[in-house]
């Protein structure tokens, strides 16, 4: 990094971090959000200024994973400091836009640590209205709604799937008490609608952050044999119909090898904009 302090410093977690957070927002709002609900959880905090004394990258670790939000291209990651790094974390992902999640990546080859599994996204996002066909998708009876108590069992059946398919990396193992810990984070921290046809729950979407402007949905799931039929349309749509009129724009990853789920995305009004990466160690 041309004009860079020679070294990063541990960061505090002041009113210039938050301000580089929102700056960055759009392409970290996961990140942003981890921050904002309690800075605690994301220390350690590495910080890179220029000359100038501007800040340009953060490195925050939370819950074992690491997100990059860099600012430029140009940033550089010594030695030195990724074995320092290393020594304060324990790092089980990182997750982030691709160019610096690859950055990262490379600085933690050089150290002799290899990742077993990389997913990438596409990252989308969208500010206006839904298009209004999307809303009439599905079968003429299908419900969109929020969950009830009543529901629970069903909700889980549907997050196990949800995990197992589009969570849990190659090799990894499914535990059905994370599972259920995670629905009961969701269904108390959350924004979620459920779809229901014929008395049956067949599909979810949730929000899993919040950020200064900006949602952040998820745990986007429909039952396999239902597929096809306009129901991810349909929920997508009026969930986030139902977020943007609270007055924040709404973000999304999405696998890039997933082209029904982009396809659906698009007609619906999201707009790609970044490559995005998350990588298991």
């Amino acid at each position: 990094m041309r004009g860079a302090s020679p070294d990063w410093k541990r960061a505090p977690q002041d009113k210039d971090t938050l301000g580089f957070l929102r700056s960055r927002e759009t392409y970290c709002v996961g990140a942003a959000a981890r921050f904002l609900q309690d800075p605690d959880s994301c220390a350690p905090l590495w910080s890179l200024r220029d000359r100038a004394g501007v800040l340009r990258a953060l490195l925050m670790h939370s819950k074992g994973t690491v997100f990059p939000v860099f600012q430029g291209r140009d940033i550089f990651l010594p030695p030195r400091f990724m074995a320092r790094f290393l020594r304060k974390i324990d790092i089980h992902a990182l997750q982030g836009l691709k160019e610096e999640t690859v950055l990262l990546e490379s600085g933690l080859s050089r150290l002799g640590l290899s990742a077993f599994d990389r997913i990438d996204y596409d990252l989308m996002s969208l500010d206006r209205p839904p298009n209004p066909n999307s809303l009439h998708r599905g079968p003429s009876r299908l419900m969109v709604r929020s969950p009830e108590a009543s529901d629970l069992e069903e909700l889980f059946h549907l997050q196990a799937l949800y995990e197992q398919e589009e969570v849990l990396p190659a090799g990894a193992e499914f535990f059905p008490a994370a599972c259920r810990l995670s629905l009961e984070s969701i269904l108390t921290k959350e924004r979620i609608l459920v779809a229901e046809l014929e008395g049956r729950i067949l599909g979810k979407i949730n929000t899993n952050a919040a950020s200064f402007s900006r949602y952040q949905i998820g745990g986007v799931y429909v039952l396999p044999e239902y597929r096809g039929l306009g129901i991810g349309s349909r929920l997508t749509a009026e969930f986030a119909r139902s977020l943007l009129a609270s007055g924040k724009g709404v973000t999304l990853f999405v696998k890039k090898r997933n082209h029904s789920a982009r396809n659906v995305y698009r007609r619906i009004g999201f707009i790609a904009f970044a490559d995005y990466r998350i990588t298991y160690y």
